[in-house]
């Protein structure tokens, strides 16, 4: 897509890495610049803590902009941008749970995470151009005034019922990303998620649970391996009670999966949130949610070949399996992360210049 770009080329993820990926991509993009490209980045403070401050020297000595999301600060570290697209010319987009490192190659079965992403053209590819050219121009949080405002309009739905882009974040109103899925979940009779991060709030898994107690299909891939140890133990905190209610687990085993997947009757979302607090209610996150045949049913294929690589998770093995110290790490990991993080970023929010 950046070989392609003749106009302009908007890079925004979370996690870029200085390995043979992250300077791959990055010589792509100065060569993109060379030919006369328009080129925008933009990253997580945190999540591209590690990137050297030189990094991208070339590419701004070529006049490319880069720019860094929320500068690590104590007054405010909890407020992050863990979205992750590519937008090229206003006519190609591609967006999903993937950073650009070096362990998201792979095929995620032999080696490398597992991890989705959809490339697509279109109308709505102007929408995340828009998107995106908000976030970069307040990236810093140097720009007081209005500044909490500015948030709460960030969080928005654009977009009729065939395509519609969700775009999620902290501060007032209600979180699109969660709202749509509620209402979906609401109707719902056929559910599979392929989930990263699995940490639902009530209202998501008391309509799981309607859903199978009442004869419906509830299907969940999550994490056998993760990278986040912590959002493991507080999700597996989860599982017994949705066992009982016939709600199907099963957990990936070859990779880490970091896929986020959800298909509800005859939508397909997809994109960077994981159903855990921080993606539905702190950080800003973007997903599509699509409803369009053709997609539904690659979605449901996709979750089929991940599925043939997952181990089902039956309610009398794992109630026996786990000894009461594991239970113990389960119940304070989810303390940690539904009560203690969403706290503190609820007061750096406030805390934000109005």
């Amino acid at each position: 897509m950046i070989h392609a770009a003749q106009a302009s080329v908007r890079l925004e993820f979370y996690k870029f890495a200085d390995d043979r990926t992250g300077r791959k991509i990055r010589e792509a993009l100065l060569q993109a610049r060379y030919r006369g490209v328009k080129v925008s980045i933009l990253v997580d403070g945190i999540g591209s803590y590690s990137l050297p401050k030189h990094f991208f020297a070339r590419l701004t000595e070529a006049h490319g902009e880069f720019r860094v999301f929320n500068p690590l600060t104590w007054r405010r570290f909890g407020i992050r941008n863990h979205r992750k697209l590519l937008v090229c010319d206003d006519r190609t987009a591609c967006l999903g749970g993937f950073n650009i490192a070096r362990e998201y190659g792979g095929d995620g079965v032999a080696s490398g995470w597992r991890d989705l992403g959809f490339q697509f053209e279109g109308e709505m590819v102007r929408e995340l151009g828009v998107a995106f050219d908000e976030m970069f121009a307040l990236a810093d949080f140097r720009h007081k005034r209005l500044m909490r405002l500015w948030q709460a309009k960030r969080k928005r739905a654009v977009g009729g019922q065939e395509a519609q882009l969700l775009l999620g974040g902290p501060g007032w109103g209600t979180n699109p990303i969660r709202r749509s899925v509620y209402r979906d979940l609401a109707r719902s009779r056929r559910v599979q998620i392929v989930a990263a991060y699995f940490l639902p709030t009530w209202r998501i898994r008391r309509a799981l649970m309607r859903i199978a107690r009442g004869g419906g299909e509830v299907k969940l891939i999550l994490a056998g391996k993760s990278d986040v140890r912590l959002s493991q133990l507080a999700g597996r905190s989860l599982y017994r009670r949705l066992l009982k209610a016939n709600v199907q687990i099963s957990e990936y085993q070859p990779q880490i999966l970091h896929a986020k997947l959800l298909i509800l009757d005859e939508a397909v979302y997809v994109g960077s949130a994981n159903l855990d607090p921080r993606s539905l209610s702190i950080n800003y996150e973007l997903m599509l949610r699509l409803e369009i045949p053709e997609v539904v049913a690659e979605a449901r294929a996709i979750f089929a070949q991940i599925q043939k690589h997952a181990r089902p998770i039956h309610l009398e093995q794992w109630h026996g399996a786990r000894s009461v110290w594991t239970r113990l790490k389960e119940r304070l990991a989810y303390f940690l992360l539904v009560q203690i993080d969403p706290r503190i970023a609820g007061r750096q929010f406030k805390a934000l210049p109005d």
